[in-house]
Order: C-alpha cells, then sequence, then structure tokens
C-alpha cells in the first residue's frame, strides 16, 4: 500500500501508514503490472504445476497474489477452487480460489473469533488483525434500505437467506475482503478468461461495500450503543476506510474490462455507494474526508 501525504513543501510516497491515524490526506494503492508477460507459463502450464504457475504468474503481474498464495500454498481445499484442464480456465477460476483462500486465511481460528475479532488480507506487505466487532446485529435489517434490483442476485444469497441474513458486521467485512481479493486476481489476468466463471467479479467488490455501508448507517440509526462501541474502535474504523477505497481503487483499475470480469450493475451500484447519506456515513465512522472527486481511491 502506498500512502501519499501532502506536505508543507511538496509530497512523499510512505509504504505502510496507517489509514485512519495520518494526519494527512493518502491514496490506496497496490503494486501490480497487468501486462507483464506470462506467455512462457501459459506455454508450460499443465495440471501437476498450477500452483508453481500461480506464484509465478502473480508474482510478476499481482504480487500480493504470490503472497496470499505462499501463506496458504499447504491449505488443503485449493483443489475445490483451482480448475486445471488448460490455462484459460485457470486464470478464470482464479476469482474464486483467490476469494476462498482469502476466507480461509482471515477466518483461521488463530486469526478470527467469530464476532469477537477478526482478520483481513489486504495485500503483501498489510494485513489487519485482531479487529474488534462487538458482536452486532443481524445485515438482514439494511434490506429496506436498498431500493433498487442491482444487487438483487446477491441480497437473495446474503441478505433474504433464513441462514446468511442472520449473519453480523463479521459476515459483511468478511464477503467485502474476499471479494477485494478476488477482484485484483481476474483484472491482471482478464485478457485469458473466455468464460463466465469471473464475469461478477466487479459486482461482489460492489455489492460487499453496499451491504458495509447500509450497515453502518443502520447501526447508527437504530443501534445507538453498538455504533457507540464500534465508533471507538480504531482497527475498525481503520479497516473501514482501507475498504472503501480500495474498492474504489480496483474498480477503477477494472473498469475497462467489464463484461469480462463484471456486469453493468457494478457501476450502478457504486453510484449508489457515492450517494451523499452513503459518503456522510463513511466520513463520520472514520473521521476522513473521501475525494468523491476523480481520485476516489483517496482522502482529501
Amino acid at each position: 500500500m502506498t500512502v501519499v501525504l501532502s506536505l508543507a513543501l511538496g509530497s512523499a510516497a510512505v509504504t505502510g501508514a496507517s489509514a485512519a491515524t495520518a494526519a494527512a490526506p493518502y491514496c490506496y494503492e497496490e503494486t501490480s503490472t497487468p501486462t507483464a508477460g506470462i506467455a512462457d507459463l501459459k506455454s508450460s502450464f499443465t495440471s501437476a504445476n498450477w500452483m508453481q504457475t500461480l506464484q509465478a504468474m502473480y508474482k510478476r503481474r499481482w504480487p500480493s497474489g504470490e503472497a496470499l498464495a505462499k501463506a496458504q500454498v499447504n491449505d488443503k481445499y485449493w483443489n475445490q477452487f483451482v480448475r486445471k484442464e488448460n490455462f484459460e480456465a485457470f486464470a478464470e477460476s482464479m476469482m474464486v480460489a483467490i476469494h476462498e483462500e482469502t476466507h480461509m486465511w482471515d477466518l483461521d481460528g488463530s486469526r478470527t473469533r467469530w464476532n469477537v475479532h477478526t482478520a483481513a488480507w489486504i495485500d503483501a506487505t498489510r494485513q489487519a488483525t485482531t479487529v474488534p466487532l462487538h458482536d452486532g446485529f443481524a445485515r438482514k435489517e439494511i434490506i429496506p434500505l436498498i431500493k433498487d434490483k442491482f444487487s438483487d442476485s446477491m441480497d437473495g444469497i446474503y441478505l433474504r437467506d433464513r441462514t446468511q441474513g442472520e449473519y453480523h458486521l463479521q459476515g459483511i467485512l468478511a464477503e467485502l475482503n474476499a471479494g477485494l481479493t478476488g477482484l485484483p486476481a481476474v483484472t491482471v489476468v482478464q485478457e485469458y478468461i473466455k468464460g463466465v466463471g469471473a464475469s461478477n467479479a466487479r459486482d461482489i467488490a460492489a455489492t460487499n461495500l453496499r451491504y458495509l455501508l447500509l450497515y453502518l448507517r443502520v447501526a447508527k440509526d437504530r443501534h445507538a450503543d453498538y455504533w457507540a462501541k464500534i465508533k471507538n474502535e480504531p482497527k475498525l474504523r481503520e479497516l473501514v476506510l482501507t475498504q472503501f477505497l480500495r474498492t474504489a481503487y480496483w474498480l477503477e483499475k477494472s473498469a475497462p474490462y467489464t463484461g469480462r470480469i463484471g456486469g453493468p450493475n457494478a457501476d450502478k451500484i457504486t453510484a449508489t455507494n457515492y450517494a451523499p447519506e452513503n459518503i456522510a456515513i463513511v466520513e463520520e465512522f472514520t473521521g476522513r474526508k473521501i475525494d468523491t472527486g476523480t481520485r476516489k481511491n483517496c482522502t482529501l
């Protein structure tokens, strides 16, 4: 992550600075080189060398993906997510594979105590740990605030489902973070994606940010005690700000590939995320001003 500090005599880039506690404006950025050559990896790909290929591919194009793969290299569930019949199918399956392996890292029992504190793999150099959650309330309570059908398919799974709808802030943060690794995972290899397996990557990121913003609004309006608790947690405030700016960053990077890794509703959902009431809640919760102009991955 790069934090851009506006100084009296100019500007400087500082790596690894704290989002919510930084005294000056900063921008979320992440190292990626989506034009780096990987034709040799495609040519040499086999069902036996997929993990070696995965790490080499992301080392060249998205180092955070390589780091996550190395951290999770011994996880037994990779084989459930990775397609190995050819390189194109392999690249397409990275949205699900990286998404799910992010869950595996974040929600490991050594890092997360459900509804008490959580963790989030953000990038190769930064991971949030022991972020307090203070339990919360059922996320289905945000349903009345959704006035359109842009996220209807996901709403049915995560909000209206009898089980999923009862999940609290823990569930929202977990899905948002996994979506924010699944999206870059396919953005940087988009030219190899031929099918529909990653066609909702942008929608997932935009929708889960929607859920977070609406959850904060309901917390403030209907759960005053809970709102007071979470608003007093610097780690949680920092994570919320990071995820808001991170979503903006990767939605912009992936925008040229709408249709391949996202549908038209992703941009419609994003427009609602920038409605005044949603910007107001994230600014109140984090204590930072959001740039809603041309640098949406930045604070003011």
